[in-house]
């Protein structure tokens, strides 16, 4: 249920990261998201991943998912270099101002202004 776009991003960027990483999360459905947001995982019901232009990835260290802010850096590096390469745009939730998302990769809303999820996005 991820956007093709979003999903060559990913590829590439799985072929060129220095660290390995899984993706945890794309599409989810508006209860999964109210489900985060009540655990204050999520700040919003209008999530790009309701639309499958999100995913969230979680770095692999020694195999095993790290969590810590200083894995994340090169695996979004490795994002943006694939994203430029791509011609697509996107937006790493760790560059946010306010609620530093370390995980969250997604379309930028300009290129990318879905609203609704459409089956010819996958």
């Amino acid at each position: 249920g991820v956007h093709e776009s979003l999903r060559r991003v990913a590829l590439r960027a799985a072929e060129i990261s220095p660290v390995p990483f899984a993706v945890t999360e794309g599409l989810r459905s508006p209860e999964r998201q109210a489900s985060l947001r009540e655990a204050g995982a999520s700040r919003t019901e209008k999530s790009r991943h309701l639309t499958g232009h999100a995913i969230d990835i979680v770095p692999l260290v020694d195999g095993q998912p790290c969590w810590k802010w200083p894995a994340f850096t090169p695996v979004a590096r490795a994002f943006k270099t694939a994203a430029h390469e791509l011609g697509v745009a996107i937006v790493w939730g760790g560059d946010w101002r306010r609620f530093r998302d370390g995980p969250h990769i997604e379309l930028n809303r300009r290129t990318y202004p879905a609203q609704e999820h459409r089956q010819d996005d996958h």
